[in-house]
């Protein structure tokens, strides 16, 4: 997997992005690879070809519900993330799966999540568990599987992998881990994660400006005395 790619499903999960054009037409067989030899078939993934897709799913699903123009544009979404997520799940129940292929498993389940797909949500759960189980330190598997916990409602469970995600140098972390403190009442905890998203990353839009602004005018507010 190649550095930009990896740059990209972090872009398309947690930050806010610009919406995405139609979903694109894929034939995702070919994301399988299949060599001849002596010994018989040799089974492998094609990533050049896997991860723009990944990236394009990213763009319409990153997060629940998910938004496609038609839903005959939907349906063809979730019949590439039923297709790849098989695939995947071949090569990633071997004992020592690829940290890197269980990521993209565990990506592919998470969108599945987000289009309803039965079973989906327990697949990622236990692709992101795998492979930080294998690398507890994975920067980018801390990331998704702190924004899959988010996403499941789960806040409190999530901040310390977006935590370790945000060490590691994820910057797109910090978004995500604005949005669960702002979800879990903790309001300077969220301002602080949102100025550092700022300060690491140049994408952002109007609306982290937008919650920075609204934090600091809410935490700039009298408290109210309790009645005694």
């Amino acid at each position: 997997m190649t550095r930009i790619f990896l740059l990209a499903l972090s872009l398309f999960i947690g930050a806010p992005v610009a919406y995405a054009k139609e979903y694109g037409k894929y034939d995702v067989t070919k994301v399988r690879t299949i060599v001849e030899n002596k010994a018989g078939n040799q089974y492998g993934i094609d990533l050049k070809y896997l991860d723009p897709i990944l990236h394009d799913l990213g763009m319409h699903a990153r997060n629940y519900p998910a938004q496609f123009d038609t839903p005959q544009e939907r349906q063809r979404a979730g019949q590439d993330v039923i297709t790849i997520s098989r695939i995947l799940d071949v090569m990633v129940s071997e004992p020592k799966a690829s940290p890197e292929l269980l990521l993209r498993a565990g990506f592919i389940n998470m969108v599945g999540r987000n289009l309803d797909i039965p079973g989906a949500a327990d697949k990622a759960s236990t692709n992101f568990t795998k492979l930080l189980k294998a690398e507890p330190s994975h920067a980018q598997g801390n990331y998704l599987y702190g924004t899959f916990l988010a996403g499941e409602g789960k806040t409190k469970k999530a901040v310390p992998y977006l935590d370790k995600a945000l060490a590691a140098g994820v910057a797109d972390a910090a978004y995500t881990l604005g949005m669960a403190h702002l979800s879990l009442g903790n309001k300077q905890k969220a301002l602080e994660s949102f100025e550092e998203f700022k300060k690491r990353s140049p994408f952002y839009d109007e609306s982290v400006i937008k919650h920075i602004a609204d934090i600091r005018s809410d935490l700039a507010k009298p408290k109210k005395k309790q009645k005694q």
